[in-house]
């Protein structure tokens, strides 16, 4: 089974991820945004989930999170957990 690498960013509201998203776009780094405002205890290192396989994650973020190219950061997606922002890098 193959596995990916990925950051997320982890907030709230959807308003957040949208400002959050924005910020990006703006040229902020995806580590230096996730360390600002992410919910996520992994903001601490950027974000960064590491490696992991299907059927490790919520659904949502699963789905969107293999559906991305390497250096390819996501539209937001929702899950119980709140709204993220992903970043795959491998």
């Amino acid at each position: 089974m193959s596995n990916i690498s990925a950051k997320h960013i982890l907030v709230d509201q959807e308003f957040q991820i949208d400002d959050v998203k924005k910020k990006i776009d703006e040229g902020m780094t995806f580590e230096e945004a996730a360390k600002a405002f992410s919910n996520c205890p992994s903001k601490a290192s950027g974000g960064d989930l590491g490696p992991f396989t299907k059927g490790q994650m919520v659904a949502p973020f699963e789905e969107a999170a293999f559906a991305l190219n390497v250096g390819e950061v996501s539209a937001p997606v929702k899950t119980q957990f709140g709204y993220h922002l992903i970043y795959r890098y491998a």
